[in-house]
C-alpha cells in the first residue's frame, strides 16, 4: 500500500501550486495589459504629437466638455517629467509584454527581476493615482485613454504584489501570512472595490454635469 503524504508534504504541494497558478495568470495580466497600455500610450502620444503641431485639433474622444482628451493633453500635467507621459507607457508596456509571454512559456525568471517589476508597477501607481487627481480636481476633464492606462496599471500593480508576496510567503511574519492569505482569498473583490471607489470619486466630482441628464 502506497502511503498518504504528510501533512507537510501536502502543504508544501498546495504552496506550489498555487506559485505556479499565480505566476501564470500574472503573465496574462502582463500581457494583455502590456498590450492595452502600448495601444493606450500609442494613441495618446499621436494624438499629443497632432495637437502640438496644430492647436486648433480637436481630438475623436472630445465628447463633452468633461469626456475631453484634448484638454488632458495640453494640461501641464501632460508632460509630468518634462517629456509626454505617453513615453513613460511607451517603454514600460513592452517591458511588460516580454514578461508575459516568457512567463507563459514556462520559462523561469529570475527572482530579483518580479521585484524590479513591482518597483515599476509601484511607481507606475503613484503616477496614475496622482494623475487622477490631477484630471479630476484640476484639470476638470477626463481622458478615456488615460482612464483605460489606469486601470491596466492598478491591475499589474495588485497582482505583481500578490505573486511577490507569495513568493516570499515563507519568509513572512505570522500577521503578514495572515493578511497576504486574506489579500490572495479576496483578491478580485479588493481590485472591483478598488475599482468602485475611483468611480464614485469621479461621479461625486463631476455631477453637476452628469446628474443633470437624469
Amino acid at each position: 500500500m502506497s502511503k498518504k503524504p504528510s501533512v507537510d508534504q501536502s502543504s508544501v504541494e498546495a504552496v506550489i501550486a498555487k506559485k505556479i497558478t499565480l505566476k501564470r495568470f500574472l503573465s496574462w495580466v502582463l500581457l494583455i495589459g502590456g498590450i492595452i497600455g502600448t495601444i493606450c500610450a500609442f494613441v495618446i502620444m499621436l494624438e499629443k504629437l497632432e495637437l502640438m503641431q496644430n492647436p486648433s485639433y480637436s481630438p475623436p474622444c472630445d465628447l463633452n466638455p468633461i469626456i475631453s482628451c484634448g484638454s488632458v493633453m495640453a494640461s501641464d500635467q501632460a508632460h509630468a517629467f518634462g517629456f509626454p507621459n505617453p513615453l513613460i507607457g511607451l517603454i514600460a508596456f513592452p517591458v511588460l509584454i516580454t514578461l508575459g509571454v516568457i512567463g507563459l512559456t514556462g520559462t523561469a525568471i529570475k527572482r530579483w527581476m518580479w521585484w524590479g517589476v513591482l518597483a515599476g508597477s509601484i511607481f507606475g501607481l503613484g503616477f496614475v493615482h496622482w494623475l487622477f487627481y490631477q484630471s479630476v480636481y484640476h484639470i476638470n476633464a477626463l481622458c478615456p485613454y488615460c482612464m483605460a492606462v489606469w486601470a491596466v496599471t492598478i491591475t499589474i500593480f495588485w497582482y505583481t504584489l500578490l505573486y511577490n508576496l507569495q513568493l516570499s510567503f515563507d519568509k513572512l511574519p505570522p500577521t503578514g501570512k495572515r493578511i497576504a492569505t486574506f489579500m490572495r482569498r479576496h483578491h478580485l473583490d479588493i481590485l472591483v472595490f478598488w475599482f468602485l471607489l475611483i468611480a464614485a470619486l469621479i461621479i461625486k466630482h463631476f455631477w453637476y454635469y452628469f446628474g443633470s441628464s437624469f
